[in-house]
């Protein structure tokens, strides 16, 4: 499949009932706010009838308060699809979590062909902290973490993912050999600068996306996707129609029907803007 012309508006549904976004790097700006433009965007496509639903790497405790900007008192998909999240009543529908032994091994093959990595976890639970090791760096230093004195200690409560970084290595090579080296113990996934995390095997995006859709009753040709990292390409192949920011990663941008503009210059909003014009 050829990559889409830069910024192209394709010939779409005009009306789709589901709008699902990532947030880092596509609804969110780097300064980790909304701005005004995309809000109202928002808000003109809930006028005309159709949902907003987050799907989102991040987990339930650090998507809550991003929900209460929104206004938001649905579902969220976070940690990757491992948790279907109800905003409206503050707790998990479903949650997948990461057995903590096949965590620890898939580490093990990892540094036994790269090196030293540097861990973290997100705890499972609508309270589920952010643990990380010594060495490691939070890729959002405005995320609240924890840090624990040993990777021992991150097995200490049930996870839902764990993510890793390499002091030399970058995001696409340490991916690449996770992937060739963990199997089936974990799904690997890229979500954003310095954050390659292992998940529950065969949970994506895509699994929680469709799991939030049947709930609410749309099917995939009737949802529009939005996203910025290989994370985003299973939800992409699941959705009737995925757009990548002019920021995303090449893998993304190779597999999305459209690219709109990035998300400091409301990308989002250029697409919903189109596809539900206000009415006068």
């Amino acid at each position: 499949m050829a990559a889409p012309t830069a910024y192209a508006a394709r010939t779409v549904r005009s009306t789709f009932a589901l709008v699902a976004t990532d947030l880092d790097g596509t609804l969110l700006r780097g300064d980790d706010t909304f701005s005004d433009r995309s809000l109202a965007a928002l808000a003109r496509t809930a006028e005309a009838g159709a949902r907003h639903l987050v799907v989102t790497g991040r987990p339930a405790p650090r998507v809550r308060p991003l929900l209460e900007q929104l206004g938001s008192t649905g579902l969220a998909v976070c940690g990757q699809g491992a948790q279907l999240y109800d905003a409206g009543a503050d707790r998990l529908l479903w949650s997948v979590t990461l057995d903590r032994e096949l965590a620890e091994t898939a580490l093990g093959k990892i540094e036994a062909e790269v090196g030293e990595v540097y861990a973290a976890v997100d705890q499972d639970g609508v309270d589920g902290l952010t643990l990380i090791e010594p060495g490691y760096l939070m890729p959002h230093p405005t995320l609240p973490a924890v840090r624990v004195g040993r990777r021992a200690e991150l097995w200490t409560e049930p996870i839902s993912k764990v993510l890793l970084r390499h002091p030399e290595l970058t995001d696409d090579e340490l991916a690449s050999v996770a992937r060739a080296v963990v199997g089936s113990l974990a799904t690997v996934t890229m979500s954003g600068p310095g954050t390659v995390e292992l998940q529950p095997c065969g949970v994506t995006k895509a699994t929680g996306l469709a799991l939030a859709a049947r709930r609410l009753g749309v099917r995939a040709e009737h949802t529009i996707a939005f996203g910025d990292m290989p994370n985003d390409i299973p939800m992409f192949d699941w959705a009737g129609h995925g757009v990548a920011m002019a920021n995303a990663h090449p893998e993304l941008k190779a597999v999305a029907d459209e690219i709109t503009t990035s998300n400091e210059d409301d990308g989002i909003a250029v697409v919903l803007e189109r596809l539900f014009p206000q009415v006068r």
